[in-house]
């Protein structure tokens, strides 16, 4: 038997997953672990918490396997979070991740050294609260201590590559979020570099990512129930990795995925560069290929915040019926008509990326009335995300990316009411895969094809991925969401203003 895995380093938790080489789920592990909010905006990991959660995730899958028939490993994990090393290979500081906000004035730094237009050249995006190069320049102007020691920058799932071979990589998918590459030509900016005093020794070499970058070392095999020599191939951000585990590796198929965080994902054979850079272009993990990609960064995240803080009596009774609050959560939600009696939800509790990329923004409900229940509130949340994606659809949709398909995964894809709503708002045909492994499956067939079980991601991804039926929009439904969308988007412009006020006032 030839197995393969996938490990997905995630904001909430580690989850690791063995596959048979058809793709078929074996065995599954998840390990969680806490996020720190040192101050308001600021979002921080011991990156120890991840090696820690990988080691006993592995342990678990090897369990009662051959490890010796396990071909290869593959990597994905959260993006953009700045994992910096001594030159003793040593954690200078807690990781800085994707959702921090505190890089506000980086960002504007940075824009004005490079040049606003130039720098989209060089990287094929604007500087961004939640990439790594604002992260590390904020410890250049805050932690000069710590920035004088750094010797290595790593992207999260790349300091895992570290704990588990010794050696130093990364590929194309992770490294377009860092905004120190050359996305159009899948290297280093060296100009960049140099005007950010960036050593480019500091960065890892960058691969396509299929390829094998490095082997698990006999250290790492006793603690974790790999054999030493196991091939680890470079892996994928979170979202390519999804997007591969979700069968986007061709035009004409887009993705809708809700986490933490919430993401519209189009493959693209060719270098697409919004003038503005209101959508991220980001190489594919697809070798030779790219991916537009827009992100709303309070996704699941709202969804997670009102369950905790206004659930309590949906909570009581999951527990003793021995079900997901989100199950009835859903249940209610679905009760309630489209547009949920005129209440509208802005999902930007931690500032929003697409398309309005505002550090200020913050969550509001609109149109609060006296008839309205947990269960408007909830299906308000659920309608409110689904509205920030379709913003980075009709992006998608005017730079003439096909959207006739969209494949919803993570919370927003498990969620028959969430699905429901999706189809409606896009007003397009939602399915989903078989599998429901994501990123974890994604890894793996970048492991399978790294190590010559298939020839390619495409032709890995037509084995391995199976479909189920599409869910078909209701045309009067997506006609009323119309109007509630146009609404939504008014009112971002219209908070605008009064946002950087609150922001001046409480932050």
């Amino acid at each position: 038997m030839a197995y393969l895995i996938g490990i997905d380093i995630g904001t909430s938790g580690t989850k690791t997953v063995l596959f048979d080489e058809a793709g078929t789920t074996i065995a599954s592990a998840l390990r969680e672990y806490p996020m720190a909010q040192p101050a308001n905006g600021w979002a921080e990991q011991d990156p120890e918490l991840w090696w820690n959660a990988v080691c006993e995730t592995l342990k678990q899958v090897t369990a009662g396997i051959d490890a010796s028939e396990i071909k290869g490993v593959g990597l994905s994990g959260q993006m953009h979070g700045s994992v910096l090393l001594d030159k003793n290979g040593r954690v200078l500081r807690p990781a800085i991740l994707w959702c921090d906000q505190r890089t506000v004035a980086e960002c504007e730094e940075i824009t004005s050294i490079i040049g606003a237009q130039h720098l989209i050249e060089l990287t094929a995006n604007p500087a961004l609260v939640g990439f790594t190069a604002p992260k590390v320049r904020w410890v250049y102007n805050h932690e000069p201590e710590i920035y004088e020691k750094i010797d290595k920058i790593l992207l999260p799932k790349d300091y895992i590559r570290y704990k588990l071979s010794g050696e130093f990589a990364t590929e194309v998918s992770d490294a377009s979020g860092m905004l120190y590459l050359d996305v159009a030509h899948r290297c280093w900016c060296d100009e960049l570099l140099s005007k950010l005093d960036v050593d480019k020794n500091w960065l890892a070499p960058v691969y396509e990512s299929p390829v094998i970058s490095s082997v698990v070392n006999s250290e790492a095999a006793a603690l974790t129930g790999l054999k030493a020599g196991t091939p680890i191939a470079g892996g994928a951000g979170d979202q390519a990795a999804g997007a591969v585990g979700n069968g986007i590796v061709r035009e004409g198929v887009v993705s809708a995925t809700i986490g933490t965080s919430g993401t519209i994902f189009a493959h693209t054979d060719t270098v697409k560069v919004h003038p503005s850079g209101v959508i991220q272009s980001f190489c594919h993990a697809v070798p030779g290929a790219w991916h537009l990609m827009g992100c709303t960064q309070g996704a699941g995240m709202s969804l997670q915040w009102y369950r905790n803080n206004f659930c309590g009596p949906e909570m009581d009774t999951a527990r003793v019926m021995g079900v997901d609050p989100y199950y009835l959560m859903d249940q209610a939600a679905a009760k309630v008509q489209a547009g949920c009696e005129g209440l509208i939800y802005l999902p930007y509790p931690i500032g929003e990326r697409t398309p309005h990329c505002d550090a200020d923004a913050r969550g509001v409900f609109f149109g609060i009335n006296p008839q309205h229940t947990r269960a408007h509130f909830t299906r308000a949340i659920l309608e409110g995300v689904a509205f920030s994606l379709r913003d980075s659809l009709e992006i998608l949709r005017d730079f003439g990316i096909s959207t006739s398909e969209v494949r919803a995964t993570g919370g927003g894809g498990k969620s028959k009411i969430w699905r429901k709503i999706q189809a409606d708002v896009y007003n397009a045909p939602i399915t989903t895969v078989q599998s429901s492994e994501g990123g974890a499956l994604g890894v793996a067939i970048l492991a399978a094809v790294g190590t010559g079980l298939y020839s390619s991601v495409p032709e890995a991804c037509d084995a391995i991925i199976r479909t189920n039926e599409p869910l078909m929009p209701d045309a009067e439904q997506a006609k009323i969401y119309d109007g509630y969308f146009r609404l939504y988007d008014r009112l971002y412009q219209a908070l605008k203003p009064e946002y950087k006020e609150l922001s001046k006032l409480y932050y």
